[in-house]
């Protein structure tokens, strides 16, 4: 641990000083909310963002949603195991994302119902007896 801050706006400040490898935010935080300190510090526009991963007790699909597309690379409740919590800092350094897996099953019966499923584009041009030998 590198830093600890008393509200939203002091942690985003003190990660851009000290520019932690992970930061951890809950949702509700004084000041700032979690949500926009993760986008300030990770979102889309952010050219050299920093992981950050969500902990929090309230468990809806609206937070899951806007925490990772504010940038969050990991979701998970405040009831999680210590093991899980190390994992999930592990998978963000590494650019990888880890869901709480008390919400993975929800979140993914949703993204299943969110549209019906297409065949992926086919090319437009038959491969080429030299680009199979590849």
């Amino acid at each position: 641990m590198v830093g600890q801050a008393a509200d939203g706006r002091a942690a985003v400040a003190l990660a851009c000083h000290l520019r932690p490898d992970v930061c951890l935010f809950d949702i509700r935080m004084p000041v700032l909310d979690g949500i926009e300190a993760t986008r300030l510090l990770a979102g889309q526009e952010i050219p050299n963002p920093i992981a950050v991963v969500v902990i929090t007790t309230f468990d809806t699909d609206e937070y899951i949603d806007v925490a990772l597309k504010a940038g969050a690379r990991g979701f998970l409740l405040k009831g999680a195991e210590p093991d899980q919590l190390i994992q999930a800092i592990h998978a963000a350094v590494q650019g990888d994302a880890l869901i709480d897996p008390a919400i993975t099953g929800r979140l993914l019966a949703t993204f299943a119902a969110s549209g019906r499923a297409t065949t992926p584009a086919q090319p437009v041009d038959a491969l080429t007896d030299r680009d199979e030998d590849g």
